[in-house]
């Protein structure tokens, strides 16, 4: 089991080291203005997605072909929902999820 769970572990692209690479390459302005993100030591699902904002803009959009949230970050989500007063589908826009998804998520976490 041990084994196994290290292997799944490594599986995780190591996103810091992705961003620090493709701002010191192609985006060296941007630099300090990603400094705060990069600086910590786990990053989310949503600081990956803030990252990825503030690199290249708003213009692109999000694919959600290979996201995964995992708990934590479903829960921040949802959190962000309730303080900010939104509906699914206002919550589902603003970070690029299917409406689907955010109903199927409060039914496992709040309900």
């Amino acid at each position: 089991m041990d084994h196994k769970a290290r292997r799944i572990k490594k599986a995780v692209p190591d996103f810091k080291l992705i961003y620090s690479d493709i701002l010191d390459k192609q985006y060296p302005e941007k630099i300090a203005e990603c400094e705060r993100l990069l600086a910590k030591k786990h990053l989310s699902v949503i600081d990956i997605l803030e990252l990825n904002r503030r690199i290249f803009g708003e213009s692109q959009k999000p694919s959600q072909k290979y996201r995964s949230y995992n708990k934590s970050d479903i829960l921040h989500i949802l959190d962000y929902q309730k303080k900010n007063n939104l509906n699914n589908i206002q919550l589902a826009r603003h970070f690029g999820l299917s409406r689907n998804s955010v109903a199927r998520w409060k039914k496992m976490f709040i309900v």
